[in-house]
């Protein structure tokens, strides 16, 4: 999701626990929604505001009969302000194929990781998802959620309510703060015996050093052992610095990290990638993808250097 955690260096622990699944319907129907913000109120402030934007498209993919995943929260997560920046940031209500693939693509690998024996979960930049909530999972399993406070806290009101099906714990922090971040991973590394890393939305506002840097502290931990993430190729990153791009670097959230090298970019920082799935190839499978992209597929083998290429990486410890 689009999201930044980079900003206040506070560390505040929450913590709920619940074996049941509510199936809490969506405050806001997507087709019937209508709003009066005004036009500068409904822009986008600050990076924490674009997840409000992402939890808009999964609210969108709920009400469909063919849905690939079902969010019953998302609406509620996006608020009036997320379906409003959808519709009036330049192209924020397009691409939902992609926002959709990619949603699917991380359930799907998140899945298998806890399948094969995963028992703690950490979401880097979780923003507003709900996974541990709409998703099949064990009770045992732990799920730890970090970002920034006040998109804690505001996700926190909304699922005041709602119980977890597994055990869920949040923690604000900036993870700019290399020393917070090495603490934390080394606190958490101690509680399981197997990890797997979800950071979605979260690289693309890094620099190539802060990602490296960030590869390096998770690949120092013993137990972290799968990495999943999302990635675009350094043509991509060029067209969507001219679109959106330019109205999200305002607010903060300019677009940075597309490496030429691909999914090969982490492996000089301790991690291989295990499987790549594009978004687009994706999309088209459940036939979701614009008729005017299925000329760029199939992908190209090979660099991507110049190829509109996004997709996700499952990366694996060596």
């Amino acid at each position: 999701m689009l999201r930044h955690p980079f900003g206040q260096n506070a560390l505040v622990d929450t913590y709920s626990d619940g074996n049941t699944h509510v199936n809490a319907q969506a405050s806001y129907r997507v087709a019937n929604t209508q709003t009066t913000m005004t036009e500068s109120s409904s822009q986008v402030r600050d990076i924490s505001d674009t997840a409000r934007w992402v939890a808009y498209f999964r609210a969108r993919e709920t009400e469909r009969p063919d849905a690939l995943f079902r969010d019953p929260y998302a609406g509620r997560l996006a608020g009036e302000l997320g379906f409003a920046i959808a519709n009036t940031l330049h192209d924020g209500n397009k691409h939902e194929w992609a926002w959709v693939a990619r949603t699917y693509l991380f359930d799907q690998f998140l899945s298998r990781a806890i399948q094969d024996g995963a028992d703690l979960v950490i979401n880097l930049a979780a923003g507003l998802d709900a996974r541990p909530y709409r998703m099949d999972l064990p009770s045992s399993l732990q799920w730890v959620e970090v970002d920034l406070p006040d998109i804690i806290s505001y996700k926190e009101r909304i699922l005041a309510h709602d119980k977890p099906r597994c055990r869920v714990e949040r923690i604000s922090l900036d993870l700019s703060d290399a020393c917070g971040r090495r603490e934390l991973f080394a606190g958490l590394d101690a509680r399981a015996k197997k990890v797997v890393v979800a950071s979605e939305g979260l690289l693309i506002y890094l620099t190539n050093e802060e990602v490296a840097s960030l590869a390096q502290d998770l690949a120092a931990s013993k137990r972290f052992q799968n990495w999943v993430t999302d990635l675009a190729s350094p043509g991509q990153l060029k067209l969507m610095q001219r679109t959106t791009g330019k109205q999200l670097s305002q607010a903060g959230a300019a677009f940075k990290f597309g490496p030429a090298e691909g999914a090969n970019f982490f492996t000089p920082y301790g991690w291989d990638p295990k499987e790549v799935q594009g978004l687009l190839k994706t999309a088209a499978q459940f036939n979701r993808a614009p008729i005017e992209l299925l000329e760029l597929l199939p992908e190209p083998g090979g660099p991507m250097r110049n190829y509109p290429w996004t997709g996700v990486c499952v990366l694996s410890k060596h």
